[in-house]
């Protein structure tokens, strides 16, 4: 059965509805204390641009959820950066969001899976993401899907002139490919 309630999907270009959409969604999980980093919501036109400029860097993929066609939770692909050949196996999931009066409905999981699929099609072997502590709904998500984590950082956010730990996690798309045999010359007997 398809739901047609919900739909998860790639976004290359922000239409000015969709744009506003994405702006109030976020500015519902800022407040809500699932803003992405941001702990308080930005002027509206400093929204507006991110998210604009979002779609205009290669190395990034906007995934968006929508509820009931509005975009109601979005999430990104964050590929390495060029110049890193050692961790170019790697991708990064990161600024996933869901406004409050959207969660519930199996978005986030979806969106999360679209990032992997993504990221496998691009030919990623690794999908890392981190999160604060106190985000344990999108940590019960993450792991639920098989994310496993590998870190803590004690000091990762500053909210409210206070610590808040953050988590470090990795998930392993698909095997190392095998590596090729050197040829060894055999020496001839004479």
């Amino acid at each position: 059965m398809v739901d047609i309630k919900t739909a998860v999907e790639p976004l290359e270009e922000v239409s000015d509805e969709d744009l506003e959409d994405l702006c109030d969604a976020a500015e519902s999980a800022i407040l809500d204390g699932g803003g992405f980093g941001w702990l308080r919501p930005p002027p509206r036109a400093v929204l507006g641009r991110y998210f604009r400029g979002v779609v205009q860097v290669p190395e990034r993929h906007l995934f968006v959820g929508r509820l009931e066609r509005r975009i109601a939770a979005a999430a990104q692909l964050q590929e390495p950066p060029r110049n890193n050949e050692a961790q170019a196996h790697a991708a990064m999931l990161t600024t996933l969001f869901v406004a409050p009066w959207a969660r519930g409905q199996g978005i986030s999981a979806r969106l999360v899976q679209a990032v992997e699929k993504r990221a496998v099609e691009l030919g990623y072997l690794m999908l890392n993401l981190d999160l604060r502590a106190t985000q344990e709904a999108a940590i019960q998500v993450y792991e639920s899907l098989g994310f496993e984590r590998w870190g803590t950082n004690p000091a990762y956010a500053l909210v409210d002139n206070q610590f808040v730990e953050g988590y470090y996690y990795s998930k392993q798309l698909r095997k190392l490919p095998k590596a090729k045999k050197p040829k060894i010359k055999k020496k001839l007997a004479k």
